[in-house]
């Protein structure tokens, strides 16, 4: 294998940026995909942009407003994209043409810690599709896959039409986040082993009795009322077993694939925006971590080893830019670069174990300092097992929350304005991993697909203090009965109060649910 991955299309110039970057990202201790880097224009970056960084997708309308947005946005001064990285073995990463030289190093840099994380985080395995033998190396040729769903999505469009492609396309997008982030790490069903004999029909399992010698001691022995309600209980508990699902199942669009009478072509469609959701899962759980370690390391790099003297003003104007957190907004740059070198320095100064966490003595806390020096380890041990909640969850400290001044905020319905609400430590961390669980998407699972022996699907919400936008609940019902083709219901809360939420095909219901 090569020692670089040079695109020989890039300039000289650039090729040999290159080489000294990763030879600087390498010695300290950062283990990538073999990346190249194209120059495109600002037309070109915002058309990859459009298509979530990939040269060829599937044809929908969306792409297209979304780029047209882009490029709005680029001609009026209000937004440039400076890089773009794709989780791929090799790695493909896009540099701006007309960048100056300072900003080719720093992408440069930033794209190579961005393809360490997604090489060594735990949560991009999922979008592992195998592994090498000869290299041991993991196989993501997703810009292939891409490929592949888009030309079989257009072969589909020639057949039986662009518009109703088209249409179908925005339905499954309206449930593209239906789906379960723990089932790519689930082991594999076992087969169920074939029955020797099948019989059309199963005797009926009766309750055990207790022997009776004499008929008069039957009702004293066995109770009339004992016996049937027991088995009742057994019958509804055989019911239960028979119930598909057997468990509720969030893999929504799974469930869907497997038992929804789709026509071929919907198959294939459904299939392929399922697979494309659980690519772009990953990045969604690790938003904070992912950007915050890109940023640490160029950081490193740049004032470190790449800029020079007459460099440096220029890289600190252009990362100045990028921290920049304006009010009410979140910048998880920002945030994740803070708490990296939060927990780097806590490490290395011994600030943790049970004796750290013992020490109620304010001013001992602010001078401890044990020398450790595990810091670095301490990172790159986050960085391979941590996503956003867990990576706040544990390492979010008061000390933290009160030196960058952090804040809860809300809509004041009675002043009409959003205001700042809290700046307690556990008030503040709660509010962050709410909006940072599940990627801020609600909790919904598939319950039963033969509601009351009518082949109606039964879903249900995990209501955790938020109620649904019932819009949009209304809008994923009428996706559910496309695909389904039979009335679809959901049980959630809405102003605490347990409410049904129905869709036929015709009418929306919403009553109390008993």
């Amino acid at each position: 294998m090569a020692k670089y991955a040079l695109n020989t299309s890039t300039p000289a110039y650039l090729r040999d940026i290159q080489k000294q970057v990763e030879e600087y990202a390498r010695g300290y201790g950062l283990d990538f995909f073999p990346t190249m880097f194209e120059v495109v224009s600002y037309d070109q970056m915002n058309e990859l942009a459009a298509y979530g960084g990939f040269p060829v997708r599937y044809p929908h309308w969306r792409f297209g407003m979304e780029y047209e947005q882009l490029s709005k946005s680029y001609e009026y001064g209000l937004s440039k994209i400076y890089e773009m990285v794709i989780n791929n073995n090799p790695s493909i990463a896009y540099l701006l043409e007309g960048n100056s030289l300072v900003d080719q190093k720093l992408v440069m840099a930033h794209v190579f810690a961005h393809v360490d994380f997604f090489k060594n985080n735990y949560y991009f395995r999922a979008t592992n599709q195998g592994i090498d033998r000869q290299t041991d190396q993991p196989i993501r040729k997703w810009i292939d896959t891409m490929a592949n769903h888009g030309a079989t999505i257009r072969r589909w469009a020639d057949r039986v039409g662009i518009e109703k492609v088209e249409e179908f396309i925005d339905t499954c997008l309206s449930l593209e986040n239906l789906i379960d982030p723990a089932k790519p790490f689930e082991p594999p069903k076992p087969k169920e082993k074939k029955k020797d004999f099948e019989f059309l029909e199963e005797e009926p399992e009766e309750v055990a009795k207790l022997r009776v010698d004499k008929d008069y001691m039957e009702d004293f022995i066995n109770p009339r009322e004992f016996v049937e309600s027991q088995q009742k209980k057994m019958d509804a508990e055989k019911e239960k077993a028979k119930r598909v699902p057997e468990r509720p199942d969030r893999d929504v669009l799974g469930f869907l694939l497997d038992h929804a009478p789709l026509e071929r072509w919907e198959r294939d469609v459904l299939w392929g925006i399922r697979a494309e959701a659980y690519y772009f899962w990953p990045q969604m759980q690790t938003k904070i971590m992912n950007e915050g370690w890109a940023s640490y390391w160029h950081s490193r790099l740049m004032t470190e080893k790449i800029c020079d003297d007459g460099e440096i003003i220029e890289y600190a104007e252009r990362n100045a830019s990028v921290m920049e957190t304006g009010n009410g907004r979140l910048n998880p740059y920002k945030l994740g670069v803070e708490l990296y070198r939060h927990v780097e320095e806590r490490w290395n100064k011994g600030q943790f174990g049970k004796e750290w966490e013992d020490c109620d003595d304010l001013e001992a806390r602010r001078s401890w300092n044990r020398r450790t020096g595990l810091g670095r380890k301490k990172i790159f041990e986050v960085r391979s097992l941590y996503n956003d909640v867990t990576f706040i969850d544990e390492f979010l400290t008061p000390e933290f929350v009160a030196e960058q001044k952090l804040y809860s905020f809300g809509y004041n319905a009675r002043n009409d304005r959003w205001e700042i609400e809290s700046r307690k430590f556990k008030e503040v961390k709660e509010k962050l991993l709410f909006q940072l669980t599940n990627a801020g998407q609600p909790f919904i699972r598939v319950v039963d697909s033969n509601l009351g022996n009518r082949g109606e699907l039964l879903m249900e919400h995990d209501h955790q203090g938020i109620d649904l936008r019932l819009d949009w609940a209304r809008e994923v019902l009428k996706s559910l009965v496309r695909v389904w083709r039979r009335p679809v219901e959901i049980h959630t809360k809405v102003e605490n109060k347990p409410t049904l939420l129905r869709f036929d095909g015709k009418e929306h219901v919403q009553r109390p649910l008993r």
